[in-house]
Formats: structure tokens, C-alpha cells, sequence
């Protein structure tokens, strides 16, 4: 009888059988079967994507694509400067015949244009004018004042004033504004500062009759006009298509005797026009920060319901001034566009113009023989304006302005076209005294116009 031992020695070496269960392989028809559910579920898929697809785009145009448009920076106005050709401007203030010199240096293309002008002028001179021509040109007048037109609104400025009952009383006052730019959310407006002074609210009246709500950009009190603007959202196709925007034209290529015609209020209610002719051209003329140009015309003109100057390519070349009008002239005083289109810039951006605060004129070769610096002498420091605030007084010659030296006035506007209100710039004066001239420095705080 096997003992214990030779059991347990059994037991360990007997092997156990293992079996595995083996799935028997697919028929053709399984396999197939199998393929077909696949293509279907795909195609269902697919189908489904493309259901999932077309639902949601419109919300997430409208919940999305809204949402990163109304995140995005708003579009900035750029109005192009024009350049002032300083080599053929004429003095304002002294009549000099031409140099010997200069005449010596005429350029070919002058010499072989004068035969034509020459000929040109012979011809028109032969030619018998008539009534017709007459009305001619008068129509072509009126059609050019009629599409300028359309980029002309009425401005409403709604007051409120107390009456000596102390009751509130609603004082409207109707103005013209010029449409000068345009941008997917808004139209941009020029009118006089007159229309926004102490107003409550602001309502403009399109050219098609519609009506709609304006809101303050900016304003400019030395040249007494101001930017309004119009949310693109409040007009419709019609509205759109109605309203023009009007070019900026270049005031320093207006020559005297060119035609041109005012519109906005020139005859005291808007939309009127008035036409006549460039009677006189004042140049370097000293205004407050600069130099600008003043045109003359016969034209009619109200300056403060708002009167624009146009050539006759129907562009805006100039605004209606009251600040140069001699007693008793009949003759229209016009602000030359092209010495404000950084100003407006500005304002159409919402930004504030800066504002130094002198009325100046550069120190010619001849006062510099005298003894004067080179630099922008100082005339006249407008009272409580940074420049008078800071302590430059007139009669002070102005060589640096931050790290530019000045020589000309144009150095002294540009400087300035690159501060901003706030800034705080060290300005150094020549300042006479003691039968010598004395550097000074001072600090400027640049204003807003």
C-alpha cells in the first residue's frame, strides 16, 4: 500500500488538460454581411454630420461671429494731408517782381505749355459766347450742385433753457453738416460748433428725409466746427444709397479767379447753394498753432449755420469764417481745408487736437542779421492756453519744441501734429533782456483745441 509520500508525489507530477475554445471562421455571407452594416453606419454617420452641420451654423454665425465683430477695434479714419509747394508761394504781405534769376530757370515743359495757353486764350477770345452757352454752364452747375447735395444733412440741436417762470423750454436750432467719411459702423460729419454748444440732443435729417440720431465726435474751438456721427445700424439700403460721402479736395491747388460754389446755408436755410469765383487768395496767414490761406469769394455765405466752399469737381475745399470778415465787406471769408485735415483727423477719430496755444511767425534772414535767433517768434500767447500757462510771454523766439529744433513755422506745426492732449513737452525760449537774448526752458502741458 503506497504511504503518503509517494501520493503527494503523484498528485504534483500529474498534468492537467487544458482545452481551448476556438470560434470557427467566418462564411463569405458573414463576411459580407458584416462590410454592409459598416458602409451603412458610416453613410449614417455621415448623414447626421451633415444634419448637425447645417442646424448650427446659423447660431454660431449669430452667437459667434457677432460676438468677435463687436470685440474687434473700431475702423480708423485716415484723412490724407496735402503738401504745400513752398517754392512757388508767394508772400502775403510784400509783392516782389520775379528775380532774373528765376526766369532764367523756367523748366522746358513751361516754355512749350505757353504757345499752347496762348492759342488756347486767342481762340476763346474769337469765340462769340451766347445765352445758350450761358444757361449751359448754369446747368451744368446746378446738376453738380444736386449730387453734392446728397452729402449735405440738417443737423437738429435741441436746447434746454429755463424761461423767467423757471420753466424748461426746448430751443431747436437747425444747421448744415458736410458727410466727410464714412466707415462700416458710422458716417462722420462736419458742422459748425455752434450746432453741439450746450445741446441736449442731436438729430440729422438725411437728404432722402429720414431721420436719425447724432452723437458729438469731437469739436475744435479755434476753427468753430465739430464731428458728429450717425450708427451705420440706423440707416437701411435706401438710406445708404441716398446719402454721399463727400471728397476733400486740396486747397492749395485753388488759384484766383477759379469758379466754385458754396452749399450747406449759405442763404440762411439749408440746402441752398450760391456760386461765384475766387476773387483773392490771403496766404501765411498767422492763426492760432500755424499758418493758414484765406479765400475770398463772391459766393454768398452764413457762417454760423454752416456754409462749405466746392470747386468744380464737387469736392470740399473750405468752410464759411466769420473771425476775418472786415466791416462792411460784401466779399465772403473762406478757411482753406487742407490746413485743418490733421485737425479733423483727430476729431473724426475721436481724439483731441492739440493745442499749444500762440499765434507766431518765423524769423527771416533779415531779422536774423539783427541779431535775432533762428526759431518761431512768438506774437501773441493765447490767454489761459499751455503756452501762457507755463510762463512764455510774447516777443519770446521758440528753438526747441521737445527734441526738435524749430526753424519754420511747418517745423512747429509738425512737431505739434505728434503730441497728444496731456503730454507734457519741454519747450526752450529765447527771451530778450538785457540788450542780449537768454535761453529758456519750460515745461508745456499740450491742451485739447
Amino acid at each position: 500500500m503506497p504511504d503518503e509520500d509517494d501520493l503527494k508525489n503523484k498528485t504534483e507530477n500529474r498534468r492537467f488538460i487544458r482545452e481551448k475554445i476556438v470560434r470557427p471562421k467566418l462564411t463569405k455571407a458573414e463576411l459580407f454581411k458584416r462590410f454592409l452594416l459598416l458602409v451603412m453606419g458610416a453613410v449614417l454617420f455621415g448623414f447626421l454630420a451633415a444634419v448637425t452641420f447645417v442646424v448650427s451654423q446659423p447660431l454660431a454665425k449669430k452667437y459667434l461671429i457677432e460676438v468677435e465683430e463687436q470685440t474687434s477695434p473700431p475702423v480708423t479714419v485716415s484723412i490724407p494731408k496735402d503738401e504745400l509747394e513752398t517754392s512757388v508761394e508767394p508772400e502775403t504781405t510784400e509783392r516782389t517782381e520775379p528775380e532774373t534769376a528765376a526766369k532764367e530757370e523756367t523748366t522746358e515743359t513751361e516754355t512749350e505749355t505757353e504757345p499752347i495757353e496762348e492759342i488756347v486764350r486767342e481762340e476763346v477770345g474769337r469765340y462769340p459766347f451766347s445765352l445758350d452757352d450761358l444757361v449751359k454752364m448754369h446747368s451744368s452747375m446746378n446738376e453738380l450742385f444736386r449730387e453734392t447735395d446728397q452729402g449735405i444733412v440738417t443737423v437738429h440741436s435741441v436746447k434746454t433753457e429755463m424761461d423767467w417762470f423757471n420753466n424748461p423750454v426746448e430751443m431747436s436750432g437747425l444747421y448744415a453738416g458736410a458727410v466727410i467719411a464714412a466707415t462700416p459702423e458710422e458716417y462722420l460729419i462736419l458742422t459748425p460748433i455752434g450746432a453741439v454748444e450746450g445741446a441736449d440732443s442731436l438729430a440729422v435729417t438725411l437728404p432722402g428725409g429720414g431721420q436719425v440720431t447724432g452723437e458729438l465726435k469731437g469739436t475744435d474751438r479755434i476753427s468753430h466746427m465739430a464731428v458728429i456721427r450717425i450708427d451705420s445700424g440706423q440707416l437701411d439700403e435706401t438710406m445708404k444709397k441716398q446719402l454721399k460721402v463727400l471728397d476733400l479736395g486740396n486747397s492749395y491747388a485753388v488759384k484766383q479767379g477759379d469758379l466754385v460754389f458754396t452749399a450747406g446755408s449759405p442763404a440762411g436755410m439749408v440746402h441752398s447753394f450760391s456760386m461765384g469765383s475766387i476773387s483773392y487768395i490771403a496766404k501765411n496767414i498767422s492763426v492760432v498753432d500755424g499758418m493758414s490761406r484765406l479765400f475770398y469769394t463772391d459766393a454768398k455765405g452764413e457762417a454760423s449755420q454752416g456754409t462749405f466752399l466746392f470747386n468744380t469737381r464737387g469736392q470740399v475745399i473750405g468752410w464759411v469764417t466769420d473771425d476775418y470778415q472786415t466791416e462792411g465787406g460784401d466779399m465772403t471769408v473762406i478757411r482753406a481745408l487742407s490746413d485743418y485735415k490733421g485737425v479733423l483727423e483727430d476729431l473724426s477719430n475721436g481724439i483731441a487736437a492739440p493745442y499749444f496755444g500762440i499765434m507766431g511767425i518765423e524769423v527771416t534772414e533779415a531779422r536774423r542779421q539783427e541779431g535775432l535767433p533762428l526759431g518761431v517768434y512768438v506774437n501773441t500767447a493765447s490767454i489761459d492756453g499751455p503756452a501762457y500757462n507755463a510762463g512764455i510771454q510774447s516777443g519770446d523766439i521758440i528753438t526747441r519744441l521737445g527734441m526738435a529744433e524749430l526753424a519754420t513755422m511747418k517745423d512747429f506745426q509738425n512737431c505739434l501734429d505728434k503730441l497728444s492732449s496731456g503730454d507734457v513737452v519741454t519747450v526752450e525760449i529765447q527771451r530778450y533782456g538785457q540788450n542780449r537774448y537768454t535761453p529758456i526752458e519750460y515745461e508745456v502741458t499740450i491742451g485739447a483745441r
